[in-house]
């Protein structure tokens, strides 16, 4: 049949339903450059206006997992199930780094395939870069190797791993289409699916850090997930609506990192975060029968030391430094600037708007305006204040890390104008929501 890219975005955007034939159509041209990025940022436009049928976004999203390789662990023999957790991300999000070492120590194997900052939140490998050496882009053999022998790798996506994916998801970030239930549907699972997966969990953030804002919009993402996906998948909503854990950037984010598998558990929310979406994997895993057994073994493993092990080894596999751990500041050094912002008044933290503070990360220099900008990974907030804190004079809402005094007076400004203070406590929303979407094995059929 003739094939016309812009008779399919016409038809998107008029609002009508898209046969497969025509979604595999327009990916096999993503995928293959026959279609420009401005047509690209046409299609997302439309679906962003005119949604997708559930039929759609299954056809969609198989049409990206198959645009490259998709793996397969059987050759490999392995003695535990396939897993992993993809959230939607956040500002302060490094939950990735933690999970797939604590996973791995628990008898698992975590094959992350993770993406760069997308609009205000920042990118599990921009993280991951600011570690002298890491190489994100290692081959397939290389990846196999190291989940293999170590239990889990984080890598980006390569071009072989739903490279379709990897166009769409440049262009959504740079044409304010980002925030698009079937396209976020669709890039999360086919990356997900194309790592041959047995099981997965899926963080919905939900706030005014999120890119679902409202508890019906993070409800209709967390049942598209489970509704599309063809994997055991369950889908929990968590708050986002103050940083998670204390720190906001990437290097100052695994300085975190290291910090909580070494010293055991130091920010309680971000803790309870981890620890319940590493528990629901354990279930979906058969791994545990019980999520509060399984909550005990994440413990264990944080406590013994096992699950910081493996993430040194992954570091080391991936070409970073042996001795991250024993020395992280040799490797993680201070932005030039490193000073306290304080708050115009004394009181309680009642409320902060982490999109705004996401994007002040931007100005900063630690996200991207457009797809080629540089990152700087020592810029960003550490020691920042949780919703209920007090401050005053002398305890500071957060330290920014800066390159310039001038980006440091800017971040300054929007800590002071997105952090309100309050003369009273506030109520502090739970870090999990109560509410969990799953497909069991009966739903599979």
């Amino acid at each position: 049949m003739s094939f016309l890219p812009q008779e399919i975005i016409k038809k998107k955007r008029d609002g009508h339903v898209l046969s497969k034939t025509e979604i595999q159509l327009f990916i096999q041209g993503i995928t293959d450059g026959s279609i420009t990025e401005g047509q690209i940022g046409a299609f997302a436009m439309a679906v962003f206006f005119q949604d997708m049928t559930m039929q759609e976004r299954r056809d969609l999203t198989l049409a990206m997992q198959h645009s490259g390789d998709v793996l397969c662990w059987d050759h490999l023999n392995l003695n535990g199930p396939i897993l992993d957790k993809h959230s939607t991300g956040g500002v302060g999000d490094k939950v990735s780094l933690m999970l797939a070492p604590i996973m791995a120590a628990c008898g698992a194997y975590v094959p992350m395939i993770s993406g760069r900052g997308l609009g205000h939140t920042g990118g599990t490998l921009d993280k991951l870069e600011s570690i002298p050496g890491y190489n994100t882009q290692v081959s397939p053999a290389q990846f196999e190797q190291i989940v293999k022998t170590v239990g889990c790798s984080i890598i980006g996506q390569t071009s072989n791993l739903a490279p379709a994916d990897k166009r769409v998801y440049a262009t959504r970030d740079i044409t304010a289409t980002v925030d698009s239930i079937p396209l976020i549907t669709a890039s999360i699972l086919s990356k997900k699916l194309a790592a041959g997966l047995d099981g997965l969990v899926m963080d919905i953030k939900c706030g005014n850090g999120a890119f679902a804002d409202s508890s019906a919009m993070a409800q209709a993402l967390a049942t598209s997930i489970t509704a599309v996906s063809p994997i055991k998948t369950r889908a929990v909503v968590t708050d986002m609506n103050q940083i998670i854990g204390h720190s906001a950037g990437h290097s100052v984010e695994v300085l975190e990192t290291i910090t909580y598998l070494t010293q055991n558990k130091v920010d309680t929310r971000l803790h309870t975060l981890v620890q319940h979406l590493c528990a629901e994997l354990l279930c979906i895993g058969g791994l545990q029968d019980d999520l509060n057994v399984a909550k005990t073994k994440v413990n264990q493993v944080l406590n013994d030391g096992s699950a910081a092990e493996i993430f040194a080894h992954m570091v080391s596999a991936h070409g970073g430094p042996a001795d991250l751990l024993e020395h992280p500041h040799k490797y993680l050094p201070d932005a030039p600037i490193l000073e306290p912002v304080f708050a115009e008044e004394a009181g309680y933290i009642g409320s902060i708007n982490c999109r705004e503070i996401g994007l002040s990360i931007i100005e900063l220099g630690g996200g991207r305006k457009k797809a080629t900008d540089k990152i700087h990974h020592l810029v960003g907030f550490s020691r920042f204040q949780a919703i209920g804190s007090y401050v005053d004079n002398d305890s500071p809402v957060a330290y920014i890390h800066a390159n310039t005094k001038e980006q440091h007076s800017m971040a300054s400004q929007a800590i002071q104008s997105h952090v309100q203070i309050q003369h009273t406590p506030p109520v502090i929303a739970a870090v999990v929501s109560e509410t969990s979407q799953k497909k069991t094995d009966d739903q599979l059929g």
